[in-house]
């Protein structure tokens, strides 16, 4: 398949009016939908939105690929847009994109459709190309600009054939292996062509992986190179000299990787044997380890609790709809049969929640062997088995060390996986695969298992004394909590502080099952949706201080705060956070508090208005997030200086 075939004429737009990136994402999607290429615009902005908040789809070199597989996509396509002005994008160099290229997949599509979109990246890194595309005149042109390219002259460039060169190999790989993936190859693979340099490119993509790497290339290089946003096979690359960056590295700075990767001093790789090397090549702060290593469980375990927790809270509304007698309140959430269906499948997903948690947690340490020994510390948290339940004292009652305990197991557990690749290294390499298949698993989960039983006697109080606090807090101390997590929500929307509070709100949701729901997590989610909407608020009120863009932006941000993607009062945030930033927090902080005096509960761990309807009060909840967003925007507006014409 070629580029034409996706390439439609009819959604072409020469003369793109938008300014701002979501303007120029609906006013391209108008054209998808009026083309019968989607069936819905909101769902397909929603796929778009949503792969954008991982990293930014502006390449640089004023070029943006918005990009989604979607079920909303009718016919895959793809939407070529161009701007005189240029369209601020948040793109990686910080520069206005003047051409857009939006990628609609549908979700079933066939790898031919992928390796078409492939062909699209490499395009547009030829020499001069974009100059061209800027200076068509009709969509026939831009057609016949892809029709007289080959997709393969930049592949062919990237063969050198003096054998005694250098040999680097590298992996690309994105999250959605859709665009980016394939263009952080070719711009590698042109530069080591520029530098004398031969080059073999393993793309990690959607269609799968292109140009596998084997054991030959990799013993033969003098180098290597991991330009991905996601995880890759890594343990073949032992003791090889290795460049590990995000793939937007690949594509914006091949010439600095391709050195860094023959320097001598570059780092080696020791498959984590050693517990010393990071993804960035350099040994991270202990709090910096610690964040990734916390989030990487923390992601993971999310779906399961969002899954889960909405389930819950579907049975709590539905027996609360059709009505529980008032001597059956205790079975509310599985009183009527349908609730009940509900309240299983919830409890179900749940019971993944700490497993995974720690699992993961343990894989980002010590990557695959941390993975079981993970799972059991937090099967082991969950069931609350301790030295107590073992022995001559087996009638013990489990004591359960929940959230907090399958944290801690987590670490703890991949502590226990570097320990024994420490111990083990001695072996030789003729028994890596016993070591993975036999010692790594048993010792790892045996001794695991039994540091949990100790871990699991102070965990369990911590737990049990901090759930017992959350479930008395009422009046001030429920204010207080509510207004402290809703303003952490605001302080770095989205960075660490943010997270901290948004994890200890998930923390909370499985103690609060049989309760109704979390009223600390109503609260984090009512902070994390104020900031949005206070520049809604702010723009509305004060429009004279601000630019057109920003008023424009202002209005996509409703969007932003009603879907509790806390990011997109970023942008002004930054722009002046001197008045931004107190002005947020104030707002949070109020809606926290108020939700935490008024003691509502919510299940579900992320969503917004989408969600509310599962609160125990859903119109008081509104109210709050927005006199808190009223508030911040009434005070952002009145502390902001004009914006320049």
């Amino acid at each position: 398949m070629q580029i034409n075939d996706l390439l439609a004429a009819e959604t072409m737009i020469l003369n793109l009016a938008a300014t701002d990136k979501i303007g120029a994402f609906k006013e391209m999607i108008a054209g998808l939908k009026q083309a019968n290429r989607i069936s819905s615009e909101a769902d397909f902005l929603e796929g778009i939105l949503a792969r954008e908040a991982q990293t930014s789809t502006g390449l640089g070199d004023g070029i943006g690929i918005p990009h989604a597989k979607n079920a909303a996509v009718l016919q895959p396509t793809i939407v070529f847009a161009r701007s005189e002005m240029g369209v601020a994008y948040d793109a990686l160099d910080g520069q206005p994109v003047h051409l857009l290229f939006m990628i609609a997949i549908p979700d079933t599509a066939s790898n031919t459709h992928l390796e078409a979109l492939a062909n699209l990246s490499r395009f547009l890194l030829r020499d001069g190309f974009t100059t061209q595309l800027m200076a068509a005149k009709t969509p026939a042109e831009v057609r016949r600009l892809f029709d007289e390219s080959s997709p393969n002259t930049l592949g062919e460039e990237g063969t050198i054939a003096n054998e005694d060169a250098p040999l680097l190999v590298a992996v690309t790989a994105c999250t959605t292996g859709i665009a980016h993936t394939y263009m952080a190859e070719e711009s590698l693979k042109k530069q080591a062509a520029a530098m004398g340099v031969r080059i073999k490119v393993e793309t990690n993509g959607a269609s799968g992986v292109g140009n596998k790497l084997n054991a030959q290339d990799i013993a033969a290089a003098d180098g290597v190179i991991i330009a991905a946003d996601k995880k890759v096979d890594m343990a073949r690359f032992a003791d090889k000299p290795l460049v590990n960056v995000p793939v937007a590295e690949g594509i914006r700075h091949p010439e600095k990787l391709i050195t860094q990767a023959l320097d001598s001093h570059a780092p080696i790789y020791q498959t984590a044997e050693t517990g010393t090397y990071s993804d960035t090549n350099e040994k991270l702060s202990l709090g910096k380890a610690f964040y990734r290593h916390l989030m990487s469980g923390v992601s993971s375990m999310l779906p399961f609790v969002i899954g889960g927790g909405i389930a819950i809270a579907l049975a709590f509304l539905i027996d609360q709809t059709l009505g529980v007698p008032q001597s059956a309140l205790s079975q509310l959430g599985t009183y009527h049969p349908a609730a009940a269906f509900f309240k299983q499948i919830g409890n179900t997903a749940f019971n993944f929640m700490l497993p995974v948690l720690a699992g993961y947690i343990a894989y980002s340490i010590a990557e695959k062997p941390g993975l079981v020994a993970g799972f059991v510390a937090g099967a082991l948290a969950a069931n609350g088995y301790s030295i107590f339940n073992v022995g001559l004292n087996a009638s013990h009652q489990p004591v359960p060390s929940g959230f907090l305990g399958a944290l801690v197991g987590g670490f703890l557990a991949g502590g226990v996986m570097l320990m024994l690749k420490r111990a083990f290294a001695f072996l030789p390499k003729a028994l890596d695969g016993i070591k993975s298949i036999l010692f790594f698993p048993v010792l790892g989960v045996i001794v695991t298992g039994f540091l949990m039983l100790l871990i699991n006697i102070p965990m369990s109080a911590i737990n049990s004394g901090l759930n017992g606090f959350l479930s008395s807090l009422n009046g001030t101390n429920a204010i207080l909590l509510g207004a402290l997590l809703g303003g952490m929500e605001a302080i770095d929307m989205g960075g660490p502080v943010n997270k901290a509070a948004y994890v200890f709100g998930t923390g909370t949701l499985a103690a609060s099952v049989a309760t109704g729901g979390s009223t600390v997590m109503a609260a984090v989610m009512a902070g994390g949706m104020v900031p949005p909407l206070a520049i809604f608020v702010a723009t509305l009120l004060f429009r004279h201080k601000f630019s057109q863009k920003n008023r424009e932006a202002g209005l996509t941000n409703i969007v932003m705060g009603l879907s509790f993607i806390t990011e997109g009062a970023i942008p002004f945030a930054a722009a002046d956070p001197a008045r931004a930033i107190p002005s947020f927090v104030a707002g949070s902080a109020l809606a926290g508090g108020l939700v935490g005096l008024a003691g509502i509960k919510l299940f579900a761990p992320h969503g917004g208005i989408f969600v509310v309807a599962l609160t125990n009060s859903p119109l008081l909840y509104l109210l709050f997030v927005a006199i808190g967003a009223i508030v911040a925007g009434v005070i952002y507006g009145l502390l902001k200086v004009p914006d320049a014409d």
